[in-house]
């Protein structure tokens, strides 16, 4: 008992040795990257690290709308203000407070979107004029300081009111820093559209500008503008468009989602409540959260609807910015669908090292680049602080490891232009310094490490932090008010921001149970196999690693990598599809992959003939049930998921199914063999055997359909694989089937391969 406890120790002294050095290889490449952003960019707002220059506005060739969050800002120096003051690095955040202050100029003639604008510069100038003030207070660093960054975000609030002056209070899209909106110099005031996100996500900054300087006029334009928006709701389904008119408030697009165009309008709800106390925000936002969790959450997807009818899904596809959804459902205590929509996108990191700026609903690339975001490593930290499961620490782990080895250049971190190529774009987003070092450096480090308690603030949109202390300083807005709306079913968290250590404390088992069925989602990795002899070396490594400790102190965490690293992906058992027909008779045998809900072909193997369904898919209402009653089912991957098909195939009179993959030219003999999941609901109802081809497999199959109209076939674990045998079931049709082809063939041979007292006519 003593040894074990010593081992014990042993190993968490190992852990907790190896998470500081992944604390201290992301300050590193922390370092790398705004080190080449000083030595090569600085005073532009943004590195190119293929160029090794700054990206200045107007001289590099232009990039649309993505210039929009230029503005010779100095977005850089902005964001990394907090981060040196959260890594304790006194001496770097008051040398970055002072060139703030020297250099940054706001009276720039230049054209800038209100919203990124807000997002990125002013909500930096507001967090770091708070950890300022937190350090004059405290007697530490910082006695010269006098609010210099607050009067710079005063200013910079007054440059972007005039975008507020339309007849419905929602802002122009664009503003120019010095001419406004209205001003024939200006560039700028013919727009008649803005994203919903671009509208309602101005609420923190500007309330908390607000309440920090004492002039309400910021606070009472941001919250206008979320009234228009709530009111332009669709009173039906509760959801909201993408892109509205911003002089009548008409919707311009009515797709309905939780990515781009609309994602941070619903955080900026639930983050008002918690900033602000107001109970008007989190009234709308647990509106809008059950019409989410009613037409766009199919988990573990979360798909596009048309708001007006929202049964619809208007898009196969889905976009990345939808990765910062789990954080939000962890503030609001709902962590089953957080947990479930996590690993869905951790299993397409997996399969294309990047989450693909959109993919679809099959886990393919729609399109292929990835410019740095950091909203899955956001989603990360938060499931980790919630939930305590070190499974999370292996997600920041691999995130920090990919970009090392695939975005890293010697003049900092590149944006991937393709995931299939991994070619790099001469780009490197202020927002990646701004958020992806902080989440992951905040998700390997305790609370202790910190130098205030990160539980007295919130982050804004871009990671940048506020105190909660401000729903205390200054009273709501007056007229705040939303009409008589309430949660039709409210639950434990409706109104309460719930502890998850008093909800699930030390419990990581509870979030492996729900990851358990999407684990292998898009198909890379194999079923869980037990191996005694992995727990063997398992032992035997831990043994010698304590042993090299004592040689090698300071390096045993690079050991540990190495000896502690067990594959992710486990052995799955293969299956086959054995044609038994004529004028097959067992010879041909299609690989196939197994599923971890229906019939368990390891205990029953089981056959019949096969039927196509219609439609092909299964992913409607079945057309051809007669059809397919007392056949097996042929259907193709995609558009819904297994289980769904299986179900409707199953109450259409279907004995199996068999699965078809739906890209072109994949095989298993280049493809990994996987195990089909369920849909994260229960699946005891779906009782039939199914199984897994890719595309050329398939292909056998549905030709020998087309040219044979009948054809027979057994399901069956690989190793079990029968020269020839009937199938349990079915067996008078596949009786009767023999004998009626034995006056076309010379059938005498096939016939004595037959134990004919297996099959009662």
């Amino acid at each position: 008992m003593i040894t074990f406890q010593v081992r014990t120790n042993s190993l968490d002294r190992i852990l907790a040795n190896v998470y500081t050095f992944l604390m201290e290889q992301i300050l590193e490449m922390f370092d790398h990257a705004y080190g080449s952003y000083m030595k090569y960019a600085y005073p532009a707002d943004e590195l190119m690290p293929l160029s090794c220059r700054g990206r200045v506005r107007g001289l590099e060739p232009n990039r649309g709308d993505i210039d929009d969050s230029l503005g010779n800002l100095l977005f850089t120096v902005c964001f990394i203000l907090f981060f040196a003051q959260l890594l304790n690095r006194l001496e770097d955040f008051e040398e970055a407070v002072k060139k703030t202050v020297k250099d940054v100029r706001l009276d720039n003639d230049v054209v800038v979107s209100v919203f990124e604008t807000n997002i990125r510069v002013l909500g930096g100038l507001l967090g770091a004029h708070v950890m300022a003030d937190l350090l004059k207070q405290r007697g530490e660093k910082m006695q010269w300081y006098g609010d210099e960054l607050l009067h710079m975000a005063k200013d910079l609030g007054y440059r972007l009111l005039p975008a507020f002056n339309t007849t419905s209070g929602l802002p122009y899209p664009r503003v120019n820093l010095r001419y406004g909106v209205v001003n024939p110099l200006s560039r700028t005031g013919t727009e008649t559209d803005t994203c919903t996100a671009c509208a309602g996500t101005m609420i923190l900054e500007f309330a908390a500008l607000s309440r920090l300087s004492g002039e309400s006029v910021f606070e009472e334009h941001a919250r206008k503008a979320l009234d228009v928006l709530w009111e332009k709701r669709q009173r039906g389904s509760n959801l909201m468009g993408t892109v509205i008119n911003i002089h009548n408030g008409d919707w311009v697009r009515r797709d309905s989602g939780v990515g781009a165009g609309i994602d941070s309008y619903y955080e900026y709800l639930m983050k008002a409540y918690i900033l602000l106390g107001d109970n008007v925000y989190l009234e709308r936002f647990n509106t809008h959260y059950s019409a989410i969790m009613k037409y766009i959450s199919q988990p573990p997807l979360l798909l596009s609807v048309h708001m007006h009818n929202p049964t619809v899904n208007v898009r196969s596809w889905m976009d990345s910015l939808l990765a910062f959804f789990p954080g939000l459902q962890v503030l609001r205590g709902d962590l089953k669908p957080a947990i479930e929509t996590h690993e869905m996108l951790y299993q397409v990191t997996k399969q294309h090292k990047f989450l693909p700026e959109a993919f679809t609903t099959e886990f393919r690339v729609h399109w292929g680049q990835h410019p740095l975001r950091p909203e899955f490593a956001e989603s990360t930290y938060f499931l980790y602080k919630a939930t305590g499961d070190p499974y999370y620490l292996k997600v920041g782990q691999s995130i920090v490891e990919k970009l090392n080895t695939h975005t890293r250049v010697p003049c900092g971190f590149a944006a991937v232009q393709d995931v299939r190529t991994g070619a790099h774009e001469d780009r490197m987003d202020s927002f990646f310094l701004a958020e992806m070092f902080k989440y992951l450096y905040l998700l390997f480090s305790e609370k202790s490490h910190l130098p205030f308690d990160i539980d007295d603030y919130i982050f804004t949109t871009e990671a940048h932090l506020l105190p909660v202390s401000l729903s205390t300083s200054q009273p709501a807005c007056e007229g705040n008010n939303t009409d008589l709306y309430t949660t039709q079913v409210e639950d434990l968290f409706t109104y309460s921001c719930p502890s998850a250590q008093t909800l699930f404390p030390n419990n990581p088992s509870f979030a492996k149970t729900i990851r358990d069925s999407y684990k292998y989602l898009t198909g890379v990795g194999r079923a869980p196999h037990t191996s005694p002899v992995r727990y063997l070396l398992f032992y035997l490594n831990v043994k010698l690693l304590l042993v090299l400790m004592d040689v090698f102190r300071h390096s045993f965490y690079l050991f540990f990598l190495i000896f502690m690293h067990t594959p992710e992906e486990e052995e799955v058992v293969p299956h086959i599809v054995q044609l038994i027909s004529p004028p097959f008779l067992g010879r041909t045998v299609l690989t196939a992959g197994p599923a971890k809900f229906g019939m368990d072909l390891t205990k029953q193997e089981h056959g019949g003939s096969i039927v196509k369904s219609v439609p092909y898919t299964a992913c409607g209402h079945i057309e051809n049930p007669i059809e397919l009653q007392g056949h097996i089912a042929l259907a193709l991957r995609g558009d819904c998921m297994f289980a769904a098909k299986a179900r409707r195939l199953q109450e259409a009179g279907a004995i199996g199914v068999i699965f078809i993959d739906q890209r072109e030219d994949s095989s298993s003999a280049e493809t990994p063999l996987f195990q089909m999941v369920g849909d994260g609901e229960s699946t005891d109802d779906i009782t039939v055997p199914l199984v897994f081809l890719f595309s050329r497999e398939g292909a056998i199959l549905t030709g020998a359909l087309q040219e044979h109209q009948n054809v027979d076939v057994l399901l069956l674990p690989k190793e079990r694989q029968s020269r020839l045998r009937p199938p349990e079931s079915g067996l008078a049709v596949w009786g009767m089937t023999a004998i009626y082809n034995k006056n076309v063939m010379s059938s005498c041979s096939f016939l004595q391969t037959i134990d004919m007292e297996t099959i009662n006519f």
